[in-house]
This record gives structure tokens, sequence and C-alpha cells, in this order.
């Protein structure tokens, strides 16, 4: 038997060229057979899809197809977010640059765990993190010159995204200042955190009550003892905002760490239509952010950016064969106090490439579009008489129902859709009812497209 080409190494491209030419036709052959935002059927029918395409899944002789066979019903069962009516999560469609990108790093197989693994993605990981944590945290203040002086030193780590970044946020809270230390955060807050408390054997964590949907920092009055605030900026359920300023006085007054999970607000950093509503986020500690968002990579791309990167000391440590002491203090980088993981790739090519590509106008021009297409929907909603719409979108996320339907219908109504595969829509519980949740992550969706996702509900809902 030949050894089978690799892909990289002098023939790498050659080798390549041939299979990706089969990959993109499959991805066209499955998205033509799905003909829709998901697969029709339900879980029972797309299962069966599945098994027959797999077949055996270790046979005693290969099959030269599998690869156009399985990436085919891959595609072909997918939920496709670059279709507009699929709309139901934080689930963004990646752009093609970074896609391309993220070919490179399968490619060349770099590991970010010592430098002679992953010489240039190390300092490419060094260099944009540092610039990232830099836009969070103002430093320097945009506009200030060269002489510029800043209170701290701003760094971020690449994670695979929110829940982690959330974890590492109150294991550094932990280290810092000390086993005692108390999460307190809303229950508008996502799910990552109170089990990361748990998993990190911290006390029981503090949810505050959120009946409007937000964390209201008088409710915090009575509080005291080490404290670790967890305020959010992009719930998962509606896309609010907390009070940011207003939670970091209340910090600076008592001496809590604040932590702020931006996970899917963070995108707004690129946007100077939009940045101010995370005005406040600078004083955090710790900011969750995840370009696999409101950033358009392909997953994963999360972020834990850090006020001072000297919190970070509390990640080091030491396995001779990856970071000796005389490796390093002959001058190789050590790459392990990086990350929780050891091995792990290195996904900030696709961020930087994204970055370098767009610039900021471009990439905030995408940020304006979805926005823009929420407060579009969310008009539609307000002016048909047959939906009730909730709030008016913070961010990008539209929660709205048929009017006068009962919880059961409007659970019923999306079940529907998804196993008709004719739209994906996500669920919400706010203000004591069950709606009907779209985010809009698309920046290719036209006003067309929401009057007939909404016509499509419409056309759904029981009489």
């Amino acid at each position: 038997m030949n050894t089978p080409p690799l892909a990289s190494g002098p023939e790498g491209p050659s080798s390549l060229r041939p299979l990706l030419d089969t990959v993109l036709e499959a991805l066209g052959e499955g998205a033509r057979a799905r003909g829709g935002p998901l697969p029709a059927g339900g879980p029972g029918a797309v299962a069966d899809r599945v098994r027959d395409a797999l077949g055996d899944v270790l046979p005693d002789d290969g099959d030269p197809d599998a690869l156009r066979h399985l990436v085919r019903a891959l595609a072909e069962g997918a939920a496709d977010p670059a279709d507009p009516l699929c709309a139901a999560h934080l689930h963004c469609p990646p752009l093609a640059v970074a896609a391309a990108a993220d070919l490179a790093v399968s490619v060349l197989n770099p590991s970010m765990d010592s430098w002679d693994q992953a010489p240039a993605a190390s300092e490419l990981e060094a260099q944009v993190t540092r610039a990232l944590a830099n836009d969070v945290y103002l430093d320097p203040p945009r506009g200030a010159g060269n002489c510029a002086t800043s209170p701290h030193r701003p760094d971020a780590l690449i994670t695979t995204g929110g829940t982690e970044s959330n974890q590492l946020a109150l294991l550094l809270a932990r280290e810092t200042m000390g086993p005692g230390v108390r999460l307190v955060c809303g229950g508008n807050a996502h799910h990552s955190l109170p089990r990361a408390a748990w998993l990190l054997g911290m006390p029981a964590p503090v949810i505050v009550p959120t009946p409007d949907g937000t964390l209201d920092p008088a409710a915090l009055e009575t509080l005291h003892g080490p404290l670790v605030i967890a305020a959010t900026a992009g719930t998962t359920d509606a896309g609010l905002i907390d009070p940011l300023p207003e939670i970091a006085d209340w910090c600076a007054q008592r001496g809590a760490r604040l932590h702020i999970d931006a996970a899917y607000g963070g995108g707004l950093l690129f946007s100077s239509r939009h940045r101010d509503r995370l005005t406040g986020i600078d004083t955090a500690d710790t900011v969750t952010l995840d370009l696999h968002k409101l950033g358009w990579q392909p997953v994963a791309a999360g972020l834990l950016a850090v006020r001072d990167k000297s919190d970070l000391a509390a990640l080091h440590q030491r396995a001779d064969y990856l970071n000796a002491d005389d490796d390093t203090e002959a001058g190789l980088p050590d790459l392990l106090g990086r990350s929780l993981r050891t091995t792990r790739r290195p996904d900030i090519l696709k961020i930087a490439v994204t970055l370098k590509t767009l610039g900021r106008t471009g990439l905030g021009t995408l940020v304006d579009q979805v926005c823009e297409r929420a407060q579009e929907f969310a008009q539609l909603v307000h002016d048909h008489p047959g939906f009730e719409l909730h709030e008016p979108p913070t961010i990008s996320t539209v929660l709205f129902r048929p009017a006068s339907a009962t919880d059961d219908a409007v659970a019923a109504v999306r079940r529907k859709l998804l196993t008709d595969g004719r739209a994906v829509l996500g669920r919400a519980r706010a203000a004591n009812r069950l709606w009907l949740k779209v985010t809009l992550l698309n920046p290719t969706t036209r006003p067309a497209d929401l009057a007939g996702l909404l016509k499509l509900v419409e056309g759904t809902t029981p009489r």
C-alpha cells in the first residue's frame, strides 16, 4: 500500500488541490440536497441519512470516495448559518478569508505549547492578543501620542470560547483574591459562570434575580466579603447589556473584582456607532470575548482579556520538555502559561488575517449591518397586528411571539419549522412567557428575508 499523501511538505499543495476541489463540490452537492436552512425530517431522518453515508466506520479496505460522501452528508445535514432563515443561536456564518486561514493552520499543524512547535505562530499570537487587549482597555487611550502612559498592562489569552474564558476568569479571581472569593452574577448570566465556580471549588455563587433582564447594582448593596462580580454585555437570551459603569463603580467602592462576560457584545468594540454601549468595559479586571460571534470566525475563536497581565502568573506551569529553565533563560518563549490546555492549535491566525484584511472599518460595518437588520425586524414585528415584540433589540437579537398564542403553541411553532427544515429559530423565556428568538449574525440578510421569515412563522402558527 502506498503511503497516503501528506498535507504539508514539498508535495503538500499538489496533494491538497484535488482534495479541496472534492470538498468544495461535495459542500455544494450537500447544500443543494438540503435545500434550506437545515435538513428536513427531524433527528430520526437526519440520523438515518448519516448512517447510510457512513456505513462501516472502520472497513477492512478503505474507500477512496469517503471524503466526498461524508462531506456531502455533513453539508446536507447541516444547519447553515449563512442561510437568512437560520437565526436561532449566536452561531455566525464564517468569513471566507477566515476559513481559508484556518486551512493553513490545519496544514501546518503547529501546537501552541512550546516555541519549537510554533515559532511564528507564538509571536503572531503574542502580538495580536496584546493589540486586542489594548483595544478593550484603550491602552494607550485612542488619540494619545507615543508619550501616553498607562496604569495597567493589558494582555489576552486565546480560548475555545466564552465557557473557557469565564472559567479562566474565575480561576484568576480565586488565585488573586483567595479561595474564599464568592461569585456574584445575575440570573441573566451565562450558565458557564456558576458552573465554573462549582468546578473550581469556590463557595456557592450568589445568583441575583434579574426580573428586568439586567443586573441592578442596587441589588448588590447587602453583599459583603471577597467578591467577584460578573456582569454581562450581551445576554444569551435577549442580547441585553448590564449597566457596566454603575456596576464598575460599586466594585471600586467595595474592593470587589469585576469580570465582564462580553462573549456576544464584545464585537461592538469594532463599531464606532455602537462601541459606547460598552462604556465601562475597560474597568473590568477580566473580559470574555468571542470572535466566533460578532467577529465572523470559524469556531473556535475566544479570548480572555486581562487588565493587568501580572494576574496571568497564576497559570504558570513547568514541564521540562516544554519550558525548561535553561531554555527560557536562553530566550525561548514560555507558552505553557498561556492556556489551561497543552496541545492547542493557533486559532490566532484566522483572527489576525480577518483583522488585517477588513480593518476596524470593515468589521465595524458588519456589526452595524446586523444591528440594523435587527432593528428592521423588530419594526416589522411591532407593526404586524399578529405578533408581539418583547423589547427593541440592544444588539442583534429580537424576541417575538404570535399574539395571543400560548407558550405551548409558541414552542410547537418552533419545532414545526425545525422539523420541516424551513427555519431555525431559538426560544427564550422572558417576562414569564416563552418567546421565539431571532439572532441576526448574517450581514448578507436582506429586508425581504426578514419579511419572509415573519410570514413563515405566521403561516405555521395554529389558528
